[in-house]
């Protein structure tokens, strides 16, 4: 089986708001690949406010980088993208380069990783949409309760609901289709 470039898309996504409403995201063609739809994403910044001024956000499994590059269209202060596919981290940076995004910064990295080694409380805001059956949201989550300040938030996507952790109130939750996803609220502590 031949590999596929980064610049051979299945499709395209937009952002759906903010500065950058209607850019056109690539989705590159890899196994586990799935931007969270747009009226998913819709939903969660209609749950989260419209204007994310100062927020602090990381977007952990990036991918096409829609959920990040969703926040920073709408203000975040900063937003770091983790993708691990080297390919699709050059595919990111060169869309955020031809947004003008200079808050935003992508990481070709483990997710997990940086998330355990991040500083605790330094993000408002943790996107957490690993591919389905990989074994590493739970990993994620719990390096998440950590570096999510008391009051912040994590987005979590999977093929099944959530069990609730520790250190965390569901906030909202929803269904589309076959994607559940989840906002959690970081209890006070």
């Amino acid at each position: 089986m031949q590999a596929t470039s980064p610049r051979s898309h299945r499709h395209e996504v937009r952002l759906i708001g903010g500065q950058w409403k209607r850019s056109k995201l690539p989705v590159a063609d890899r196994p586990g690949l799935r931007p969270t739809p747009d009226r998913v994403r819709e939903t969660l910044f209609n749950w989260l406010g419209q204007d994310l001024s100062g927020w602090r956000c990381l977007d952990a499994f990036a991918g096409s980088g829609a959920l990040g590059l969703e926040a920073a269209s709408r203000g975040a202060e900063r937003v770091l993208l983790i993708e691990k596919d080297a390919g699709i981290a050059a595919q990111l940076r060169a869309v955020a380069k031809r947004l003008r995004a200079d808050d935003v910064e992508v990481a070709c990295a483990d997710a997990v990783e940086i998330l355990k080694q991040s500083p605790p409380g330094s993000y408002d805001l943790v996107f957490l949409d690993p591919p389905y059956g990989s074994g590493q949201l739970q990993a994620a989550l719990e390096a998440t309760t950590a570096l999510v300040r008391n009051g912040g938030y994590t987005y979590v996507e999977d093929d099944q609901a959530l069990s609730v952790p520790s250190g965390w109130t569901l906030f909202r939750q929803g269904r589309a289709g076959a994607v559940f996803f989840h906002l959690l609220r970081r209890e006070e502590a």
